[in-house]
């Protein structure tokens, strides 16, 4: 998963017509770009990048010819799932049944083999309107605080600093690092397979070596991640899907 980096503002946008259905995709120029490519971003956007002094009429060709990939990925996209007593989610990539508690008070905790068919379950306790909101920060904190530790293992093994771990609801981009080393991620990270939260954390430190995507960066991260063509290959058949699970 490539992730674009200090990439000039959106500029523009434009709407194509695949099938019955008019589709928005988002125009970007980037400074780095040396061609037109077309993406779906998390969150079930289409986001069109170009060279900076490329033609928007060109761009808006090129995505009209694609629009069979575009309508490939359109169909790949599900209904959104809230966070709801007998919902299922993923949590570290393994289905587990959302459940009331039936309490007032206490905290969110994990039940193994309580659900339907021994799926385990999720138990949520609190006032029923409030669920949806707990069980996200719950979800939240768990991300932070495995996102933290891998990080910081990584960067231990880089032999680089990190100032701090912090988790957003990030739609165009699953990870970022500043140039004072602090690290952001989206918390669905939580909701995917550990190899692929584990890659996202090297991904972050190794920008602690290389501000950049150059080879030398991919030789680093390649070194703390020896799993990260795996794990770019699972983000690109199910990212998107990750942002389906709770209330927008």
């Amino acid at each position: 998963m490539a992730v674009e980096r200090r990439q000039a503002p959106e500029s523009a946008s434009f709407e194509v017509t695949v099938g019955n259905r008019t589709v928005h995709v988002a125009l970007r120029r980037s400074r780095r770009a040396q061609r037109y490519t077309l993406r779906l971003v998390p969150g079930g956007h289409f986001v069109l990048t170009m060279p900076e002094r490329g033609s928007e009429a060109r761009a808006v060709a090129f995505a009209r010819a694609q629009a069979g990939w575009i309508r490939t990925r359109m169909d790949r996209l599900i209904e959104p799932v809230p966070f709801e007593p007998g919902a299922v989610i993923p949590v570290r990539d393994t289905p587990h049944e959302i459940r009331l508690a039936g309490t007032r008070r206490g905290l969110i905790r994990l039940d193994e083999g309580q659900g339907h068919q021994g799926r385990p379950v999720i138990v949520v306790p609190g006032d029923p309107r409030h669920l949806s909101r707990r069980l996200n920060d719950w979800l939240k904190a768990q991300a932070r605080a495995d996102l933290e530790a891998a990080a910081l293992r990584h960067a231990a093994a880089a032999g680089v600093s990190i100032a701090r771990v912090s988790v957003r609801d990030q739609v165009s981009r699953w990870g970022s690092c500043s140039a004072n080393g602090a690290l952001s991620f989206s918390w669905r990270l939580i909701l995917a397979p550990p190899m692929v939260l584990d890659y996202l954390a090297a991904h972050e430190v190794t920008h602690r070596l290389e501000m950049n995507h150059s080879a030398r960066f991919w030789r680093h991260l390649r070194r703390l991640a020896p799993h990260t063509d795996s794990a770019e290959a699972w983000l690109k058949r199910h990212g998107a899907s990750l942002h389906r699970y709770g209330a927008r």
